[in-house]
């Protein structure tokens, strides 16, 4: 049961943090699933056929953008993710409203009774 939950919640803020990524420099998807490993740890490790539905909803709404990599030499070509000023003006109001939405939920658990 807890899965579910889990799911749920984690749902919510996918976007959130992805934007976040994005507002902190151009990345490919790869680099992205890695970092959410690194800084949120396998609570937000992350499958890829769950990471691009969200870069492409971001992108149809205009708050991501996307570009190819010129591959030069062994390399291949990557395409890389980056958010846009529509993008940081959303991230700035979800981050708000993330913050309003943890502090309520805490101090309803929080609560003494």
């Amino acid at each position: 049961m807890n899965a579910k939950y889990e799911r749920q919640l984690k749902k919510g803020v996918f976007e959130i943090l992805v934007l976040k990524l994005l507002g902190e420099g151009e990345k490919y998807g790869y680099e992205l699933l890695l970092e959410l490993k690194e800084r949120g740890g396998e609570m937000f490790a992350v499958k890829e056929g769950t990471l691009y539905p969200i870069l492409y909803r971001l992108e149809d709404d205009g708050l991501a953008r996307s570009r190819w990599s010129r591959p030069e030499g062994r390399e291949v070509s990557r395409k890389y993710y980056s958010i846009t000023p529509k993008g940081q003006e959303e991230l700035g109001e979800l981050t708000k409203l993330w913050y309003s939405f943890e502090k309520s939920v805490s101090g309803i658990l929080e609560e003494k009774g």
